[in-house]
Parts: C-alpha cells; sequence; structure tokens
C-alpha cells in the first residue's frame, strides 16, 4: 500500500486515521462536500483534498488499485460517484471502524463506546495515559486542548485509545482491549429500528473483548454484557460502583473528589475542566488508565491538566459579565446533563440556550425528551433542524419541540442566519450553543460582538 484515499476527509474521526497514514509517509488524499478548519489543516499537513465528487480530480497516485486503499464513512450516500468508481474498478475499500478495528488486533485497544460521553472520556484516557508512563496513540471524536488535535502518536506505546462508534453498528469491527461503557440511551434509531436492537448492538460489542482484558460499565444500565471467559468485569458511577467518587467538593469555580478504586483509592482528584458531568467521565478514564499500568501521581497529574476537548462544554468566552459556552450535545440525556451542569455552575444567573436540532429522525423520535431537558433552563431559542445526512420528514421540524417546552420557559425559534443578529441586540447573562450541526460555526463572532459591545 502506497497510497490512502478518504472519501469524507474532514469527519472528525476520518482526520485522525488520515493523520496516522501522513506520518507513515502514504500519499493521503480525498474528498469533502465542504471546507472546513479541519480539512485546511489537513491540507497543510500534506493531505491533498478535493470539494467535487469528481472522478477526474481522484490523483493519479491513487488510481492503482493494487497499491491504494480506500476509506469512507457510512455517510457517504451510496450513489456517490467516486465511491462507486473504487468499487466497480476492484480497489480496497473499507470504513473507517475496519481500519481502526485492524489497529485493535495489532495494540492494545482502550476504547469507550456509549450514547454520550465517548468523546470527553476518550480524551481525558488517552491524555492521562499520554502524559504516564504507560503513553498511547489515540484516535478521537474531537480536537484535544491539550494537544490541538484529534490524534496522538506514540511509536514505542502498544496501546491505542479509540473513541467506538456505535452508528451503522461500526464499532463491530473493533478487538478492544479494554473498553468502557459510558451509557445505552437509545439512538440512532434510523439504523436500529427499535431500543431491542440498539441494545442487542452493545451486547454483541461485549463479546468482542479480547481475553484477558476487562469491560468497566456504568452502573444501572439496561443492557446486559456478555462478555468471553478471562474478561474482568468491572462497574462505575459517581455515587456507586467498583470504581466511584466520595467526598465530593464544588465550589468556587472548582471540583475535587476522592476516586474509589478496587486498585488503590486517591484523595483529593482535582478536575482540570471543572464541570459536574466530567466527574463520571473521569471516573470511568481513571478506571481504564490505572487498569494499564498508570500510577496515583500520574491519575492525579492527568486529571488536573486536562484541558478539554472543543465543542464539549467548552468555554468560549468567560469574564465578570458573559459566559458563552459551545456543546456538542445532540442527544436529549446529553442536552439534560449539559442544562443540570449548567444549573449547578451558575445558580443565580439568566441561563440562554440556542439548540439547533440534529437530524430530522432523532428529533421525529424524541422531540418531547428534548423539551424536557431543555426546559430547566430561562430560556431557549431553537433553530431549523440541522440535516446531516437526511432528507425532510413531512411535520418534523423545531416547531415539535419549542410547543413542549414548560410554561414558563421563555422561548422563541429563529434562522440560523439571524443568529448573528440576535447576538448584536440582546445582552446575554449566559449563553450555550447546543447541537452537533453547524452553528458552533458562529461561536466566534458571537463572542466577539459580545465583547464590542461590552467595550462600547
Amino acid at each position: 500500500m502506497k497510497a490512502v484515499y478518504f472519501i469524507g476527509a474532514g469527519g472528525i474521526g476520518m482526520s485522525a486515521i488520515a493523520r496516522y497514514f501522513i506520518q507513515k509517509g502514504l500519499v493521503v488524499a480525498g474528498y469533502d462536500k465542504t471546507p472546513s478548519k479541519l480539512t485546511e489543516q489537513l491540507e497543510r499537513e500534506g493531505m491533498l483534498i478535493h470539494y467535487t465528487d469528481d472522478i477526474e480530480q481522484i490523483p493519479q497516485a491513487c488510481r492503482k488499485a493494487k497499491e491504494t486503499l480506500v476509506v469512507y464513512t457510512p455517510a457517504i450516500p451510496a450513489d456517490h460517484t467516486e465511491l462507486n468508481y473504487f468499487r466497480s474498478n476492484g480497489f480496497d475499500i473499507q470504513k473507517r471502524a475496519q481500519v481502526l478495528g485492524t489497529l485493535t488486533e495489532a495494540h492494545k485497544g482502550l476504547c469507550v463506546a456509549g450514547t454520550h460521553g465517548k468523546t470527553t472520556t476518550s480524551t481525558m484516557c488517552a491524555h492521562i495515559m499520554h502524559q504516564a508512563s504507560p503513553d498511547c496513540n489515540a484516535f478521537l471524536g474531537g480536537i484535544s486542548k491539550n494537544y490541538g488535535t484529534n490524534y496522538i502518536i506514540a511509536p514505542k506505546s502498544d496501546y491505542v485509545v479509540i473513541e467506538a462508534d456505535e452508528f451503522d453498528r461500526s464499532f463491530h469491527w473493533l478487538r478492544p482491549w479494554m473498553t468502557v461503557i459510558t451509557s445505552t440511551d437509545p439512538d440512532h434509531l434510523d439504523i436500529y429500528g427499535t431500543k431491542e436492537a440498539y441494545l442487542e448492538s452493545f451486547r454483541h460489542y461485549t463479546t468482542l473483548i479480547r481475553p484477558g482484558g476487562a469491560l468497566i460499565i456504568h452502573t444501572g444500565l439496561e443492557m446486559q454484557p456478555d462478555v468471553a471467559e478471562g474478561v474482568r468485569v468491572y462497574t462505575y458511577g459517581i455515587d456507586g460502583g467498583d470504581f466511584h467518587a466520595e467526598n465530593i467538593r464544588i465550589g468556587q469555580g472548582t471540583i475535587t473528589f476522592d476516586f474509589i478504586s478496587p486498585i488503590e483509592s486517591i484523595r483529593n482528584i482535582e478536575l482540570g475542566q471543572p464541570v459536574p458531568i466530567n466527574i463520571d467521565n473521569g471516573i470511568a478514564a481513571m478506571a481504564m488508565a490505572q487498569l494499564n499500568g498508570c500510577n496515583a501521581e500520574e491519575l492525579r497529574y492527568g486529571m488536573k491538566t486536562y484541558k478539554g476537548v472543543d465543542r464539549r462544554f467548552d468555554f468560549a468566552l468567560r469574564d465578570d459579565r458573559h459566559v458563552v459556552i459551545s456543546d456538542y450535545a445532540h442527544h436529549p440525556k446529553e442536552i439534560y446533563q449539559s442544562a443540570k451542569s449548567m444549573r449547578e455552575v451558575y445558580r443565580d444567573r439568566h441561563i440562554t440556550a440556542i439548540f439547533q436540532p440534529h437530524l430530522y429522525t432523532r428529533t421525529r423520535d424524541f422531540y418531547a425528551d428534548f423539551a424536557d431537558a431543555l426546559s430547566q433552563l430561562d430560556e431557549v431559542i431553537l433553530c431549523d433542524i440541522y440535516p446531516a445526512r437526511e432528507e425532510p420528514i413531512p411535520g418534523v421540524t423545531s416547531k415539535l419541540i419549542y410547543d413542549r417546552l414548560a410554561p414558563g420557559v421563555e422561548k422563541s425559534m429563529i434562522h440560523k442566519d439571524d443568529v448573528l443578529t440576535l447576538a448584536k441586540e440582546r445582552d446575554f447573562d449566559v449563553l450555550i450553543i447546543l447541537g452537533a450541526g453547524d452553528l458552533d460555526n458562529y461561536v466566534p463572532q458571537i463572542v466577539d460582538i459580545i465583547k464590542q459591545k461590552t467595550a462600547e
């Protein structure tokens, strides 16, 4: 193999693998629908990317079937011209998850699965491991603020931290050495159809853990694991489990707690990103790191120096007068935890959310749950649904959520393009931008507008 071609090159998971092959010195090229900060960075690192579905733009170095691996994301439509060109000409074509699966067979894969919390927990674990004696490679689902990338390389380490994605059953390609399962709240019902099928997918995933390894599963999950002989099973949670927290202290912008572990308990763990939900994520990350050789001081230092992930409870502005946060939360349980954390941190302030629902099917399936979660806040501003890979569904709009918001919640609906005008007209106290779509692109401009108004 001399070249790798990516179809959907700008996806956060795809870009991490692209960086891996760039580091290996191969020709790396690909297609993406639209330019982004991530694709621009990949181009600076040496990747050849174009933005129209056009066979003629595939580089000559990627046209030899025996020398080129083609990697694609399941979000690519079946009628994609370039993908069908490679299919009809005998190329080796693999999903992103298949490539990650090969890496988990060649290394000790430390994987993090679950409906939510995957990106934060895996990035946290990777940071702990990377700055500690075991070290690790990592393929992450978000940009680590510690490293400015979603890919960590450690040639001498046998460990690789991977975010295990359940979409399209992608995580069934993996062979984890150890895995965390954070949550199994039904999602992607456009793929799975039923809650039972979703839970069955996670059960099957647990059968793939390699003997000698371990499953670290959150307490209270509805799914029943099914591990091979020789796989250890541990539970974790804030309030209970083999790994849990005690003596939690939240105040004055800090969160500290005692980490209780069957291996070695550690007092006074301080969160580098002091958000209440990160207690739960931190317990899972520390459990996996501790099971793979990190000592008490390495765990304590890793947690204290963890800076977070872009778009995961990401503070874009924080001063005496204003707070602006960007959060990727796009499932009702994620929204609930995000809103709950906001309420704990900013008890006496007016909290406004601008929410862009992600996918028509998810909105159709969970609009009532979205409304319940958002109703914890003082004000909710709803944008149009971000379609991603989907076509519109008749009758499914953001108004389904709007109509179910609790009495007393200030509410309105706007078009995405009007967000900046709104920022100029309003004086927000605490503002959180929610969703997995493209609304986050406006956050830097919103912050600039607020700063300029404050200065004036």
